[in-house]
């Protein structure tokens, strides 16, 4: 019983330790650069860009320290340069995503139609879409509030386009890139969470690991 109760405390102090070390990575905050027209007025006009890579190389590691330091990240997706998002309050956003992976079908439809920007489109390499076809979908940006939130509500859900399959790899290890373009208009300050909705990692119905972790494929949005 002893050694069950040590086992038990063993195991728990390391997740703990795990957990501790792992810290928020650094705050991406959108750059304001004058105003735009947008169907609610004037408003401050701000850019955030973004992108997404398939696995980590030797000369673009992805998130590292604390938790990053005791998993194995080969294969591993990641946004970059941060999960940690800080937006102006109302505010017109544009978001430029450079979206390096390759598909896995979407399992929900939902999520390979675009919600919550500013016309109902994405453009995508320069190309206006309302949705993609989900068996193009590599990962979505999806940023919701946080359950039985009294925040103000906020939704902006994009499907991201996938590279082709077989796309030859350029000499920074990584394919050319489907270019993503989006925008959307925040409300009153407020702090939100944003996840990847394509499952791409382990555990249950895939949506654990890479998923769930910080740093990779779900994080903060900070409006304020």
């Amino acid at each position: 019983m002893l050694t069950v109760l040590v086992g038990a405390g063993i195991v728990a102090g390391s997740v703990w330790f795990l957990m501790g070390q792992q810290a928020e990575p650094a705050t991406l905050q959108a750059k304001v650069s004058g105003t735009a027209v947008t169907p609610q007025g004037n408003l401050p006009h701000a850019t955030l860009d973004l992108s997404i890579y398939p696995n980590s190389t030797a000369n673009n590691p992805g998130p590292t320290g604390g938790m990053y330091d005791f998993v194995d990240k080969l294969g591993w997706p990641f946004y970059s340069p941060s999960t940690s998002l800080q937006l102006p309050a109302h505010s017109l956003v544009t978001v430029t995503v450079r979206q390096y992976d390759s598909s896995t079908t979407v399992w929900n439809p939902y999520f390979a139609k675009v919600h919550g920007t500013v016309d109902g489109t994405v453009k995508y390499n320069g190309v206006a879409k309302t949705q993609i076809d989900p068996a193009d979908v590599a990962h979505t940006f999806t940023i919701h509030q946080y359950p039985q939130s009294t925040q103000p509500y906020f939704f902006v859900s994009v499907p991201m386009l996938a590279v082709g399959n077989n796309a030859k790899n350029l000499t920074n290890g990584y394919p050319k890139p489907e270019v993503m373009e989006f925008s959307f208009i925040t409300g009153a300050p407020g702090n939100y969470v944003w996840n990847c909705e394509d499952p791409c990692g382990n555990g249950y119905v895939d949506f654990g690991g890479v998923m769930s972790e910080r740093g990779m494929m779900s994080g903060k949005v900070k409006v304020v």
